[in-house]
């Protein structure tokens, strides 16, 4: 494999964050994969953060939205996906404080009336608990799970 020059590496890099948002350390990692040095790697970006083709604020509220909307992930889930992607605490709390509130909770009730059809157990405490689960699972909070049950009429008491 041909080595790349500094300049080729940076025009790669460049387009290869136009194409879409990107955090640091995937771009990092890419110009790896090509062979490109430590020093290669400070220095291109450097240059990308200086041009705004890399901004971890901009990455982190576009893949909170896109994952919200698009994979109905809740916020816990959002969070460790930031967090392993290496963004920083403050960027992930300000992408998650941007998200539309309504239309959050308006996914999760979606998503477990969707799920409650398909559910089935020996009892309603059963199929309660099993949507619950689907919930967390899905990076849905206790607390958030617990009032989009109450919107659904499947609060601790009542039968569904």
């Amino acid at each position: 494999m041909k080595e790349l020059s500094e300049n080729e590496i940076r025009f790669k890099a460049e387009s290869y964050c136009v194409q879409a948002e990107r955090c640091s350390s995937e771009v990092c990692r890419k110009m790896q994969q090509w062979g490109a040095t430590e020093e290669q790697v400070a220095r291109v970006m450097e240059h990308l953060l200086a041009e705004r083709y890399l901004d971890e604020s901009r990455f982190a509220e576009v893949f909170a939205w896109d994952k919200m909307r698009y994979n109905h992930w809740g916020k816990v889930k959002i969070q460790y996906a930031l967090k392993d992607k290496g963004v920083s605490a403050h960027d992930i709390q300000h992408a998650l404080s941007l998200l539309d509130q309504a239309e959050y909770a308006e996914i999760l009730v979606r998503l477990l009336s969707g799920k409650r059809s398909r559910v089935s157990g020996r009892n309603e405490y059963e199929c309660r608990q099993k949507l619950i689960r689907f919930a967390l699972g899905r990076g849905f909070s206790m607390q958030e799970t617990l009032y989009a049950l109450e919107d659904l009429n499947m609060g601790e008491d009542e039968d569904f």
